[in-house]
């Protein structure tokens, strides 16, 4: 692989599509490669775009301004960070050959799409799934939910992120309430929604798989170790590494992940969800891009998800060895203002063994993810409690 000098002829061109906190991480691990680096998102001084080379503000749903971006910049590999983007587009931009889309047009298209991955998984390559059923109206998703999927149940937009729109069903009374949020949510405005049945697991992981060069022209498939989390609402609230599970557990759910990552192709890293029970595995999303809950990778990984990423998709060795079990805990904005403050941020760190990432968000929300805790330790119980413990020192304060 050759790099050039950002900034000059030579400079090796790349795109980010949505640039916010973990956006921003693969591009620090791209500028550390020499990388130029080019942060588009909806809103100006994203993360992201707060150290790249340039950056951009503009629909990214909208073909025609994102066309016209990328025909004004002509990156050479384009990364996709958030669902909200005209993927169609995207896949004439690679079609035409003006950029390589990461980790393909396809999968892009794919995965920012639950009915088109739901589809590939269950359909197609036959993994075992939770129930599950489309909906275009409210008298469509009432016959799902009285044709089989029962309560309790959950209805999602078919295009949405971070439990944006997610509602778990407990009874009658909540099924238009659900169609009302999911329909309000979803980030493509459309009457879409899938209602899935509540399957019974003793826990959910997220199974890190990089997709990069074999060195003699091919490709490997290589796994982090799996990684625990907390979810409410849809939204993960912490994460831990290694998440402790049986050998058949682990089999199947690399088995699983190699077999959707290989079927939507291409370079870089993949989050894969899965729940488990004792020995058995069952698919629930895929993400072509790193995942929120693999932010604790920056204390428990020698090369963190997001230097997988950025070493993957520039044809880079990588490695997934482990460095120390770790967690992460979420801080959340807990108001709704600009500009806010942090404080607490040194006795956060006095906590032994942690960090803290402050994402520099230029609008804070009630529960906005800011900012992270991140701890090591001897096991994943030791850094769960010293993350937990840093994320609730750290408060946030309105501006004067």
């Amino acid at each position: 692989m050759r790099i050039g000098t950002p900034l000059s002829p030579s400079a090796t061109k790349v795109m980010l599509l949505g640039s916010g906190e973990l956006g921003k991480e693969v591009i620090i691990e791209l500028q550390r490669l020499g990388v130029e680096t080019i942060a588009v998102d909806r809103y100006a001084n994203a993360p992201g775009q707060q150290l790249a080379h340039r950056a951009y503000v503009i629909d990214m749903t909208d073909a025609k301004a994102l066309r016209a971006l990328v025909e004004q910049e002509r990156p050479h590999l384009i990364v996709p960070e958030i669902e909200a983007i005209a993927t169609d587009e995207l896949v004439r931009v690679e079609e035409a050959g003006l950029a390589t889309v990461i980790p393909t047009a396809r999968a892009a298209h794919i995965t920012m799409n639950r009915e088109r991955i739901r589809r590939l998984a269950a359909e197609e390559l036959k993994l075992p799934t939770s129930p599950y059923a489309f909906a275009s109206s409210l008298e469509e998703l009432q016959a799902a939910i009285d044709g089989g999927i029962g309560f309790p149940c959950f209805v999602k937009p078919v295009m949405s992120s971070s439990g944006k729109g997610q509602s778990k069903l407990k009874s009658q009374d909540d099924v238009a309430k659900a169609w009302d949020k999911a329909l309000s949510s979803g980030r493509v405005k459309q009457p879409r929604i899938i209602v899935e049945g509540e399957i019974a697991f003793d826990f959910e992981i997220t199974q890190l798989t990089v997709r990069a060069s074999d060195g003699k022209g091919g490709t490997a498939t290589h796994f982090c170790d799996p990684i625990g989390h907390v979810q409410i609402d849809g939204d993960y609230v912490e994460s831990w590494q290694p998440q402790a599970m049986s050998a058949a557990a682990l089999e199947k759910s690399r088995g699983m992940a190699a077999k959707v990552t290989a079927a939507l192709g291409g370079f870089g890293i993949f989050g894969v969800e899965l729940f488990v029970t004792g020995d058995e595995v069952w698919f629930s999303e895929v993400s072509p891009r790193p995942h929120d809950t693999g932010l604790v990778t920056l204390v428990s990984q020698y090369q963190s998800e997001f230097a997988l990423h950025a070493r993957a998709i520039l044809g880079l060795p990588v490695s997934t060895a482990l460095k120390s079990p770790g967690a992460s805990a979420v801080i959340y904005g807990g108001m709704d203002a600009k500009g806010i403050a942090f404080e607490g941020v040194d006795l956060a760190l006095a906590v032994p063994e942690t960090e803290l990432r402050l994402f520099g968000k230029p609008e804070a929300f009630k529960k906005r993810r800011m900012g992270v805790a991140l701890a090591r330790g001897h096991d994943t119980d030791e850094p769960r409690a010293r993350a937990k413990t840093a994320a609730s020192l750290v408060k946030t304060v309105a501006p004067a």
